[in-house]
């Protein structure tokens, strides 16, 4: 059934990369392709953004399409090229693709008592001796998606802000998505993983992994939030209903899968502290760093 899935989601994503020059020259078109970032496996990501594909598609009366990339840099060139009209882009990801493309990101959600941010956590099994970062060097530690925030860059920035550098005093384990960390960790195939904090604790309250197999040795800093991004030479009077669509929303249902009381204005300054740590990472360790092909 899963291969079934991820068939499908190969088959729309190939679909939507053939209509992207069309969609590109097209003043308006005829359907909204929305990419997200395979942060999960692609059959849970479709699920759970169920309720916004609809509110989308009854809100601007056209069809709205979601295609979920084979990997982050997947979901990105494809926004970059025009093949897909909206995606919801990482910090790291923004950052890396707005470099070589107009990009314009125009709503991030916005969370009770901590507003657009959110945050990355380091775990390791609960029998684990680590009591600190530092005491991982020497280790095999588990991350998501080689341009994943959460999942790579910021549980890096928070190891090398102990003096700990990849390929230098940790093996780097790339294992594509926050789920995959969690269980390896749990399993006690890597001595730590890096993931989304609110990924964690979903997979947490699901049963997915168990709190008696796993804990949190330190969690980040406040993250700049996702953000909603628009392709560049995209329709102008659709994107002021796009825009206005998410900034109004009170779909519960559809603002509950980003754990969001709200969606709130995005800018490109707002990731600038990722900006930073990125730097540092690229920094103390260019060979092991990933950029956009």
């Amino acid at each position: 059934m899963l291969r079934t899935l991820r068939s499908i989601v190969v088959v729309a994503l190939t679909a939507a990369l053939g209509m992207g020059m069309n969609a590109e020259a097209a003043e308006r078109p005829r359907k909204l392709l929305i990419g997200l970032l395979p942060g999960e496996s692609a059959p849970t990501v479709m699920r759970l953004n169920e309720p916004l594909r609809k509110y989308l598609e009854e809100r601007l009366k056209i069809p709205v399409e979601i295609v979920v990339g084979a990997n982050y840099a997947a979901t990105s060139e494809a926004l970059r090229f025009g093949r897909l009209d909206v995606a919801f882009l990482g910090p790291v990801t923004y950052i890396l693709q707005s470099q070589r493309s107009a990009l314009e990101p125009f709503a991030r959600p916005s969370h009770a008592d901590v507003g657009p941010t959110f945050k990355a956590t380091i775990i390791v099994p609960r029998d684990s001796p680590a009591k600190s970062l530092a005491d991982l060097k020497g280790g095999e530690i588990a991350f998501g998606d080689p341009a994943s925030t959460s999942g790579t860059w910021v549980p890096r920035w928070q190891l090398l802000n102990e003096g700990l550098v990849s390929g230098r005093d940790y093996t780097i384990r790339v294992l594509g998505a926050h789920d995959a960390v969690a269980l390896a960790v749990e399993n006690k195939k890597v001595a730590a993983g890096g993931l989304s904090k609110p990924i964690f604790e979903r997979l947490l309250k699901s049963g997915a992994i168990s709190p008696e197999k796993l804990r949190v040795l330190q969690d980040s800093p406040p993250i700049p939030e996702y953000m909603w991004t628009f392709r560049a030479g995209l329709d102008p009077a659709l994107k002021k209903e796009i825009r206005e669509a998410f900034l109004e929303m009170k779909d519960r249902d559809a603002l509950g899968v980003f754990r969001a009381e709200s969606f709130v204005p995005a800018a490109d300054s707002d990731v600038d502290r990722v900006r930073d740590w990125v730097a540092a990472v690229q920094s103390a360790n260019p060979k092991n760093a990933w950029a956009p092909q």
